[in-house]
């Protein structure tokens, strides 16, 4: 009798172990690779042009809430230039806000963004394109996300892939064209590579992003 409730203590210490050990691997796993864009103290590594004061950090987020601005990488990671990539950032809204966060971009002093493409951050603001949209290309009318809680914004950049997931759950798979068809004042919202920045798009609109994580890929 002691000796099969040793064994059985030492299977359930083993199994014990073995669970442990798999989700550490597990863990690692799903971490492996990625890399913070913010210290969540200060601006290092990102710029803004006009209208600085939009931006701000408070308590370990950035708050966007002003006229508008854009807040551009400027970091060292992959010397601020992404082409295939995941990315996720922690965002939440308050009521009738707007922002965006822009891909495949470049740093400009003023104006909305000209390069690469804008995903939308609006839950209630009275912008019908909803949080998740590719802005003006593949447009989500529906709410994934509410006011005043935190949910995850992710984006995945894959050769001319677009996949957008709003707390895991995809709601944008755009694959662009070779010759996509863009107005003139739309010349450059393609794929080609350039940094992330974050939009403070008016005076109402109060909006919050942390654990802002890149992962490049081949």
């Amino acid at each position: 009798m002691k000796h099969t409730l040793k064994y059985a203590l030492s299977g359930l210490m083993c199994l014990g172990f073995f669970t442990m050990a798999l989700g550490q691997k597990m863990e690692n796993n799903n971490t492996k690779g990625w890399v913070s864009l913010f210290n969540g103290k200060d601006f290092d590594g990102w710029k803004v042009g006009n209208n600085a004061s939009t931006f701000s950090v408070e308590d370990g987020a950035i708050k966007v809430a002003g006229p508008r601005a854009h807040l551009f990488y400027v970091g060292d990671v992959q010397d601020h230039n992404f082409k295939n990539f995941e990315f996720k950032a922690s965002v939440m809204t308050k009521p009738g806000a707007n922002s965006g966060i822009y891909i495949h971009t470049q740093y400009q002093e003023d104006g909305w963004p000209a390069h690469g493409y804008e995903v939308q951050v609006n839950n209630s603001q009275e912008d019908w394109r909803r949080t998740g949209s590719l802005y003006a290309i593949v447009d989500v009318k529906e709410n994934y996300a509410k006011d005043d809680v935190w949910y995850t914004e992710y984006v995945k950049v894959e050769g001319n892939r677009i996949i957008i997931k709003i707390n895991d759950i995809i709601v944008v798979d755009y694959t662009e064209p070779e010759n996509p068809m863009r107005g003139e004042g739309d010349k450059h919202r393609i794929l080609g590579g350039g940094t992330f920045a974050l939009q403070g798009h008016d005076p109402g609109s109060v909006v919050y992003y942390k654990d802002i994580m890149v992962k490049v890929l081949p």
